[in-house]
């Protein structure tokens, strides 16, 4: 068996070595093998999983690519100001707190490995990404994948069995590590006494943000090409969300619903039928789902008083006053440190703050006031030019950049109620979501169509 994978791949090399290849098996890799779950067998000081070799072997072709390549070159993303101005800020704050840096000194090299490597993603999909056709394969299996992980999420909500749990049965060269939320309390995998569905993901919450994250493109696939297979993977994946039981997703589905409204208002409120029917799907496909959310946004005596009353780490309210006082006003300008913060369970370093819930508000620690404006530009200036480009294309066409607004505004919101950074998966797609932006601007897909060029040159004459 092991000798004939190695006759496939070997007779299929030239296939499997093309980038817009190589970008999709990250991208599989990324949905399909769980982050912290699953490592490669290697005698290394750190875990090899598979996320990270795949990355890397791409990368150092890349780099290497674009000095002998002439068919691979760097282009302008136009989010390249707040890039620069949040990793500068970054390295500003980590050079004025070397106490603290060198108090985590381990961790904080794996952060800074992962940041590289979103940084790389992103001018990745412009270099090697050839137009709309590309941009839109990549949105498939985005998408693709995406409804085949929220199909296992509702199987998992009503069977309680995780199939990315047992990959190592059909993939033995995986070695299955200690399973997630297993040492937790049991509120975080069960919600009104159902259970909150993980599946690929590290955690409920995080797996229903990567499922809004991904749901605006199998609308505009659907939009585009009016086949029910996108439609359906939209319904999939909207089900799969309610499925982690996850209130965070559900402000994130708000968040991407009211960009959607806000750029093609006429053709979304027309979905406005399809409302009724999308419930009663949740509602048989996960039963008790919606009760159980209802009641997580309106407990007994309000949802504010429930999280002030928590102790500090286990309420966003409860804590946002004390990390304030101890971490954010002691280093209010460039913060105390990117990467500084470790909460939770960490290995071997111990922790020195407690979990946040907020990863704005983690942001706002770590790198003071300028690193979170810097960060808060690269979104606004991302949204920006996809809503522009939206605006100025009425048709299917405009439906793309609508969406990758959607999901990048999405992800904004989540940051606002879990710490986003933590969960891999998740904060990859938004960077994918971040590099075919730069896609569409590196081929010239955000500038105004040439009609509408041409129509408003006439009107100015």
């Amino acid at each position: 068996m092991a000798l004939l994978l190695v006759v496939v791949i070997v007779a299929a090399r030239e296939w499997l070595l093309r980038w817009r290849n190589l970008v999709l098996l990250i991208l599989l890799v990324v949905l399909l093998i769980p982050m912290r779950r699953y490592t490669l067998p290697a005698s290394l000081p750190f875990q090899l999983e598979p996320y990270r070799v795949i990355v890397a072997f791409v990368a150092v072709g890349w780099l290497a690519s674009l000095f002998i390549d002439h068919r691979v070159q760097l282009k302008r993303t136009g989010l390249e100001g707040p890039l620069a101005c949040y990793g500068l800020i970054a390295f500003v704050s980590m050079a004025v707190n070397p106490g603290r840096v060198a108090g985590v000194e381990s961790t904080l090299v794996k952060t800074l490995m992962f940041w590289v490597s979103y940084v790389v993603i992103i001018y990745l999909l412009p270099s090697v990404l050839r137009g709309l056709r590309d941009v839109d394969l990549v949105c498939r299996v985005l998408v693709a994948g995406g409804a085949f992980v929220a199909f296992t999420a509702i199987i998992e909500s009503r069977t309680h069995f995780n199939v990315f749990n047992h990959l190592s049965t059909v993939m033995p060269f995986l070695h299955l590590g200690a399973l997630p939320l297993t040492t937790s309390d049991f509120s975080a995998v069960s919600r009104g006494g159902r259970l909150r569905a993980y599946a690929s993901a590290q955690h409920p919450i995080a797996l229903g943000a990567a499922f809004m994250v991904i749901l605006p493109l199998a609308l505009y696939l659907a939009k585009k090409t009016g086949q029910r297979r996108w439609s359906g993977a939209a319904a999939l994946l909207l089900v799969g969300l309610f499925a982690t039981g996850s209130k965070t997703a559900v402000l994130m589905l708000v968040g991407g619903v009211l960009v959607l409204l806000r750029l093609r208002t006429r053709e979304v409120k027309k979905y406005w039928p399809a409302l009724i029917p999308a419930i009663v799907l949740v509602h048989f496909a996960v039963p008790g789902t919606l009760g159980a959310m209802w009641e997580s946004f309106f407990p007994k005596g309000g949802l504010v008083a429930q999280s002030a009353d928590n102790n500090v780490g286990s309420g966003r309210i409860a804590t946002l006053g004390p990390v304030l006082h101890s971490e954010f006003y002691p280093h209010p300008i460039v913060g105390e440190g990117f990467g500084t913060r470790l909460a939770g369970d960490n290995g071997p370093v111990m922790s020195n703050a407690p979990i946040l819930d907020d990863q704005w508000l983690g942001v706002l620690c770590e790198t003071g006031i300028l690193g979170a404006l810097a960060f808060l530009w690269l979104l606004v200036r991302a949204t920006r030019m996809l809503a522009r480009a939206s605006r100025a294309r009425p048709g299917p066409d405009g439906w793309l950049p609508a969406a990758l607004a959607a999901s990048i505004v999405s992800y904004a919101v989540g940051m606002l109620t879990f710490d986003a950074f933590s969960f891999i998966q998740v904060t990859f797609l938004f960077v994918v979501m971040l590099g075919l932006t730069g896609t569409l601007y590196a081929n010239g897909e955000l500038s105004p169509p040439a009609s509408a060029t041409q129509a408003g040159d006439g009107g100015r004459g």
